[in-house]
């Protein structure tokens, strides 16, 4: 296993339209280690195969897995998702509002709705057919990861975005205009 590096939006990789897995040989089951042990490392909750420069239709997911978020996340926290040509196949017409960041573009966050559920099915890292039902956290991680196969960031879809590491007391500070994210 081996920490990937995780590519920003100067890259073309994060806005190309991710392929169809269609070997789950000893490559991709390397590629999905890599992803698992970059993400946590990061750390993250989610992680897309372009974010690594791999236009592959495969996505990591996993909530903490700490008190708090067994508390909070129940049997979600904690469960490893590797995710093949996963695919949003239904979805809550309840949108929540929701603040988002990617290990793609570090130290913004942004405002994006996303429905409240979905059912995600696809393949596990083995080629087996998946069936996952997401809430809450979990339902937007999942959506998330699914936008960057498409080349989709969540600057895209944002109703606002901000630098983090700007003083949350400040008054002054503005959001960060999108051309900046991707300069």
């Amino acid at each position: 296993m081996a920490i990937r590096e995780i590519i920003k939006p100067d890259n073309p990789t994060l806005r190309k339209k991710a392929h169809k897995v269609t070997d789950f040989g000893k490559d991709f089951q390397t590629l999905v280690d890599d992803m698992v042990e970059t993400m946590l490392d990061a750390p993250g909750v989610g992680l897309a195969a372009p974010q690594v420069a791999m236009t592959k239709r495969l996505i990591v997911v996993r909530l903490p897995d700490d008190e708090e978020s067994q508390q909070e996340y129940g049997t979600q926290a904690g469960v490893l998702y590797a995710v093949a040509n996963p695919e949003i196949i239904k979805a809550s017409k309840e949108m929540v509002e929701g603040v988002e960041a990617c290990l793609s573009i570090p130290g913004y966050f942004g405002r994006v709705d996303r429905h409240e559920s979905v059912v995600v099915k696809g393949l596990d890292r083995h080629g087996k057919p998946l069936r996952v039902k997401a809430k809450g956290w979990l339902a937007r991680v999942f959506q998330h990861e699914i936008d960057h196969l498409d080349g989709r960031l969540y600057i895209d879809i944002a109703s606002e975005v901000w630098d983090a590491r700007r003083d949350e007391e400040d008054e002054s500070a503005e959001s960060v205009p999108e051309a900046k994210l991707s300069e």
